[in-house]
């Protein structure tokens, strides 16, 4: 599954994957389960109101390197193809 981070289009991070779940642009969610709570709870509450799927991953570390970062991340989303 985190192979799909690396084959479509995607954002990475808090601020950008919350952007992209407000404006109804996102089909999946990628959460690290290391990542501090308080954090993902607000992106996750917001995933569950609007029927976004959540996949949960390991680390932050896996996460971010799926993401072709060299650096952990929390959050990441795989964005809905343009039409």
């Amino acid at each position: 599954m985190l192979d799909d981070l690396k084959h479509h289009s995607k954002v990475v991070g808090m601020k950008q994957t919350m952007k992209a779940v407000e404006a109804d642009r996102v089909q999946t969610v990628y959460i690290a389960n290391d990542a501090d709570e308080r954090l993902v709870s607000k992106i996750t509450d917001r995933c569950r109101i609007k029927g976004i799927k959540v996949i949960e991953v390991e680390s932050m570390k896996i996460l971010g390197k799926a993401c072709g970062i060299d650096v952990g991340t929390a959050v990441a989303a795989i964005l809905e193809e343009q039409k």
